[in-house]
């Protein structure tokens, strides 16, 4: 069974979209380690809304914070220490969907980074990028920290308004497949999901 870490280039990406798209296409479990902020619907909430089947678990998160802030800053105001060692994979036998917090250098701790979680619970990353001046930068960036830890990318998903030539030079530069291209939707909702799931599944297989 596979393990897919959903992060993105930086933050209100649309990674919490694309985990529910990931989610109901495989028929996953979602876990969201570290939610901060918007407690009274979480990441954890939306996805479990969105998603039609009925195999799907949706396991409670390591941490959870009051503070839309880094993880760090978020716990520092909770008066709660993160320790590293807590995170650990769920128990299932199913595919598993993790949804990251922010971006990649987003800090857990002084010394323990975002990406330093995914590195430790060893998953395959899918990145999610979306078109704006300067992302092609974080884009790269971005694959380049992954590829210096060695982690593993399953590929990349363009979410929002399509830049063909940025896309290209991205895709051409890099050489990682793009799974999927997200457009701007008027409403997300069940419909929307399944769509782009029905989508997604042949490039999972």
């Amino acid at each position: 069974m596979k393990h897919f870490f959903i992060t993105g280039i930086g933050t209100a990406i649309g990674k919490t979209l694309v985990s529910a798209i990931f989610t109901e296409a495989l028929k996953a479990d979602y876990w969201k380690p570290v939610q901060a902020g918007n407690l009274e619907f979480t990441d954890t909430d939306f996805v479990k809304s969105h998603i039609t089947n009925g195999i799907s678990k949706f396991h409670n998160e390591t941490y959870k914070f009051k503070t839309p802030a880094s993880p760090r800053y978020a716990a520092e105001i909770d008066n709660i220490t993160i320790h590293p060692e807590n995170f650990k994979i769920p128990q299932t036998s199913n595919h598993l969907i993790i949804e990251g917090a922010g971006g990649l250098m987003v800090p857990m701790t002084e010394n323990f980074l975002m990406i330093d979680l995914i590195k430790k619970l060893n998953a395959e990353v899918i990145l999610v990028s979306q078109h704006y001046l300067g992302s092609i930068n974080h884009t790269l960036l971005s694959i380049e920290a992954l590829k210096n830890r060695q982690i593993p990318i399953k590929g990349i998903v363009f979410n929002g308004d399509t830049n063909i030539a940025s896309e290209k030079y991205i895709l051409d530069y890099t050489g990682i497949p793009c799974l999927m291209k997200i457009m701007q939707e008027e409403k997300i909702d069940m419909e929307t999901i399944c769509k782009y799931a029905a989508q997604l599944l042949p490039a999972l297989i």
